[in-house]
């Protein structure tokens, strides 16, 4: 059985192929007779390979090509269409694209048969320097299997610039290097390939070298100079060119690199003497080993044709018994004492040789001049170390001055330098006076040191020089200076007693006792600040210190003037501004002025059931002692008998319906609102509000229990108490002014014979159903007539509806029909 599907099989494979295929049909049955002698496993494994390998070879192979840099999810080809498969037969046949690195570099969409690019595709990285590019894959389909071998093709593009190994390269040539000689350089790397790579070389202008683009054995493009005259180190000896590799790319691009050219240097140059001759004086005076000049010698040559060396040429004995020379620095030195009455010149000879051989001579005129052998004397009569300032023409100091040789050589001149507030006298003979010129100032400077110098008029002159040192002692004439004209210091309220605020500071440019401060405080101006107990200073340090916890809502800031006194005689002071600005702490809760919680009876809000969303029922009124954010009052309901029927607008304490009202709501309800200020951390009051509902405003006004109050409470400020009486009383006038005011006009205005007499309601309305600034229960925008019935009961208060105001007067009339029915009639605005 197994040799008859084996033999099928090899007749089927070779009759798909055709003549075209013999070499692997021919092949294949060499194989499967062999396969016959095998094991039946073998034979097996042996099979299914055989027919992998056919119709592998058995499809031709399909090309593509696409530009590098290609962004991923392009189009490479319509890959169902290039094979003569069918819509949707790849995706039924389950078709697949491996490529042959084992990155998954293409995608094949098996619905539309595109074959479509992963990623994006680096050819540099892909191939390297490998070209062309190809990327080899395979595209298997299933049912029956089958191979497709493909091939893309990755083109270059010029995405790369030519690159130097190294940014500088050095070269080292002999000066005496021929016109022609070349000069290979390091090539430039261009990972492009084909026109995108390299293609040649240029380099800066210059007169001295070109550049040539050389072919290497392995095809590279590499760099060669070309000398193009003759090079002098000495005129130049070092020349700097920029080598620029640029490729085919269109626009092409290039690379840079520095070529530093240093001249090597030949013996072409002997050494000559700078100052040749040389003339020089030297003092017959000068000990032995004495320098008497240095000379010098340059060679244009470098390195050891440069390295000069010195000594004498063609000298005497008397010449090298008197003078030495060093070899290395040139320098000239006395061998021996010079005497001018025996020998007044020397012409000495001089020689400096390279490390090539050439040498240069030179000349050296040495004239021995006579000198003045002693120098002048000064001798001190009289000396004051220290002198008082602001004192003028104070005697500093009497001396004698002389020479002991003759003649010119005898002669003296004395001088002090220019700068100093002195000046010489002369006052007999050779005896000179040292005085002050102007009063001195000791904060100036405190100490002078004067240098007297003497010379006499001898050829070379000879000079003495001598020192006084004087100190100018203190008087006190700098009163203390603060280093600031006025200070602020910042004191947080209730601070501990004899807390450190602040330190003045002031400073006496004076010394000793004349320069001791003492810190006071003075009298303020205001005679009402008890300056004493606020505020203590330290004498000695200038140290302000807090006597007692301060009060923000007391005394926010007060000034006061400090002094400071030296201990001179007379003494002397300064007075600066200190100004203490208390900062306000959270220490005060706010208190509720609207409504009174102390009262003997809880204050009732009306609500009427007909009232909308949005309704105001009342606004709690509260302040807060303290000042910025620590006043910042924010309100917040925290329980009510319904919730989700009142809100609370957190910044104006403004109490509002959030629904309409319905008859199961329970006819009171208790609100219990907490006012918080913005202080750290923050304080609170809480405050209970009662809300009776209402059919309108007809029913009787019902009086809740008394609420004790609460026995823990501590009364706040008197200041407050005064003040929330006092806005309570005014309050309640006006609204009772306003109540009779609006009664007796509505009164006026109803009177007629067939209505009676208008009679005003024994038992006034409560003083919250009476708005009167627009923002308690009724409205500015609207106006409401309102019905009292006269029974000695209960007076039935309704709101019939809304008027507007300007219709108020032209439909009197019928209003007044309306109103027939009504014993008494108001209008609230």
């Amino acid at each position: 059985m197994l040799r008859f599907l084996q033999r099928r099989n090899q007749s089927s494979a070779f009759q798909s192929f055709g003549n075209s295929k013999g070499l692997v049909a021919s092949t294949q049955w060499d194989f499967m007779e062999k396969l016959e002698k095998a094991h039946p496993k073998r034979q097996v494994i042996a099979f299914i390979f055989m027919m992998v390998l056919v119709q592998v070879c058995s499809e031709p192979t399909i090309r593509y090509s696409i530009l590098e840099e290609t962004e991923s999810g392009s189009f490479v080809a319509h890959l169902a269409k290039d094979l003569g498969l069918g819509a949707g037969e790849l995706a039924a046949r389950s078709a697949r694209v491996v490529s042959d690195d084992y990155k998954q570099r293409l995608l094949l969409d098996p619905e539309t048969g595109d074959l479509l690019l992963r990623e994006k595709v680096d050819r540099e990285e892909v191939c390297s320097t490998v070209d062309p590019c190809v990327l080899h894959f395979q595209v298997t389909l299933e049912k029956p299997v089958q191979y497709f071998q493909g091939e893309l093709l990755i083109q270059d593009i010029n995405d790369h610039a030519p690159e130097f190994p190294e940014g500088e390269m050095l070269l080292n040539i002999p000066e005496n290097s021929q016109p022609g000689t070349l000069l290979p350089l390091n090539l430039a790397q261009d990972l492009d390939v084909g026109s995108n790579g390299l293609q040649q070389y240029t380099v800066s202008p210059n007169s001295y070298f070109h550049v040539l683009t050389r072919n290497n054995s392995e095809g590279k493009k590499y760099p060669e100079l070309v000398q193009d005259r003759a090079l002098d180190r000495e005129e130049q000896a070092e020349l700097s060119l920029t080598l620029t590799a640029l490729d085919g790319g269109s626009p092409p691009r290039s690379g840079t690199a520095q070529v530093r050219i240093l001249m090597i240097d030949i013996n072409d140059n002997a050494p000559e003497f700078v100052n040749s001759p040389y003339e020089v004086q030297v003092l017959e005076s000068s000990p032995p080993d004495s320098p008497v000049l240095t000379v010098l010698a340059r060679d244009a040559d470098a390195g050891n044709f440069g390295r000069v060396s010195y000594g004498f040429f063609q000298a005497s004995d008397e010449i090298q018994r008197t003078f030495s020379i060093n070899k290395v620095t040139g320098e000239i030195r006395l061998k021996k004492a010079l005497d001018f009455e025996k020998n007044k010149f020397y012409h000495v000879k001089i020689e400096a040789m390279d490390g090539g051989g050439l040498s240069g001579k030179g000349l050296i005129m040495v004239e021995v001049v006579d000198v003045n052998d002693n120098a002048p004397e000064l001798t001190i009569s009289s000396l004051t170390s220290s002198v008082p300032e602001n004192a003028p023409e104070t005697i500093i100091s009497i001396f004698r001055v002389g020479d002991r040789d003759s003649g010119e050589n005898g002669k003296v001149v004395c001088s002090i330098p220019e700068n100093l507030p002195f000046i010489l006298k002369s006052t007999f003979k050779n005896f000179y006076t040292l005085v002050t010129e102007s009063p001195l100032d000791r904060e100036s400077r405190a100490e002078y040191n004067i240098t007297i110098m003497v010379s006499d008029l001898g050829t070379p002159r000879l000079t003495t020089w001598h020192t006084i040192t004087v100190q100018v002692s203190d008087i006190n004439d700098n009163a203390p200076a603060f280093t600031r004209t006025s200070y602020t210091m910042f004191v947080s309220e209730n601070n501990s007693p004899a807390l450190h605020i602040g330190t003045i500071s002031a400073t006496d440019s004076d010394s000793g006792s004349n320069a001791h401060i003492t810190y006071s405080l003075l009298p303020p101006h205001d005679p009402e600040l008890p300056l004493s107990s606020l505020i203590s200073i330290n004498a000695d340090n200038g140290q302000l210190f807090a006597l007692r916890a301060l009060d923000y809502e007391a005394l926010q800031a007060f000034e006061f003037h400090v002094s400071a006194t030296d201990r001179g005689s007379p003494s002397l002071s300064s007075q600066a501004l200190v100004r203490v600005v208390v900062l306000d702490d959270n220490d005060n809760a706010p208190f509720v002025l609207y409504p009174l919680q102390n009262a003997s009876a809880p204050c009732t809000e009306l609500l009427p059931r007909a009232a909308e969303p949005g309704y105001l029922v009342t606004k709690v009124v509260a302040v807060d002692r303290d000042s910025g954010q620590n006043a910042w009052l924010s309100f917040q309901l925290l329980k009510a008998t319904e919730p989700g029927l009142f809100s609370v607008w957190a910044h104006n304490g403004e109490v509002r319906t959030t629904r309409l009202l319905s008859e199961r709501d329970a006819p009171k309800h208790r609100l219990l609102m907490l006012v918080k200020d913005n202080g750290d951390p923050p304080r609170s009051a809480s405050v209970t509000l009662h809300v009776l509902l209402v059919d309108g405003f007809s029913q009787p006004y019902l009086s809740l229990p008394e609420v004790a109050p609460d026995p823990t409470q501590e009364v706040e400020d008197m200041l407050t108490v005064y003040l929330v009486i006092a806005l309570a009383s005014v309050s309640s006038l006006f609204l009772l002014s306003v109540v009779l005011f609006v009664g007796v006009k509505l009164c006026r205005r109803a009177r007629e014979p067939s209505l009676g007499g208008c009679s005003v309601p024994e038992e006034l309305f409560p003083g919250h159903l009476v708005d009167v600034s627009g923002t308690g229960t009724l409205s500015h925008n609207y106006q409401y007539e309102v019905c009292l019935t006269g029974d000695s009961g209960t007076g039935e208060f309704k709101f019939l509806k809304p008027m507007i105001p300007n219709l108020l007067v032209q439909d009197a009339g019928r209003e007044l029909n309306e109103n027939l029915r009504c014993r008494d009639s108001f209008v609230f605005s």
